[in-house]
């Protein structure tokens, strides 16, 4: 629909060719309208704990590279809930089957803000001993004690 514009000009005869009025038409399109309506995800909303681990334990044992490994982790860490140790194990175990040793050690990190209190931080890494043995994967605080120390005997 076209609606007469209030803009009206009246041009020089040298751009016209006669002194007539010009008047500019313009489109008028429909206004926007605001629906205030929200979709928010609610997927998930009905899942259990153990069905939140069994799926992330599965979707773990199936990853291939880095970029689903770092989804994988940013989803599961983004929930209001700590992990189960066998979610962190598989995690873990796809880290270095991917061959990445960096994700490993953030893994600790992010496990360490999730968690409420130093006790239980230090009661998941007593339960994932294990698996850092076998894999050789260190906590950022091990690592800083090992910085510390060969700068020790760098210095003397």
């Amino acid at each position: 629909m076209y609606k007469l514009n209030a803009i009206t000009r009246a041009f020089p005869r040298t751009f016209l060719g006669n002194s007539r009025l010009v008047m500019r038409v313009a489109k008028v399109s429909q206004p926007l309208t605001y629906k205030g309506i929200r979709f928010y995800s609610d997927a998930h909303e009905d899942e259990s704990f153990e069905a939140f681990t069994e799926r992330y334990i599965k979707f773990f044992e199936g990853v291939d590279d880095r970029f689903e490994l770092s989804r994988g982790l940013n989803n599961c860490f983004a929930y209001d809930l700590v992990p189960a140790p066998s979610v962190i194990e598989a995690s873990l175990k796809a880290a270095r089957r991917v061959n990445d040793f960096p994700i490993a050690v953030r893994i600790f990190e992010g496990l360490k803000q999730k968690v409420e209190n130093e006790g239980q931080y230090s009661q998941y890494l007593e339960e994932l001993k294990p698996i850092k043995e076998e894999l050789g994967i260190l906590t950022k605080e091990e690592l800083a004690k090992i910085w510390d120390w060969c700068m020790i005997i760098y210095v003397n």
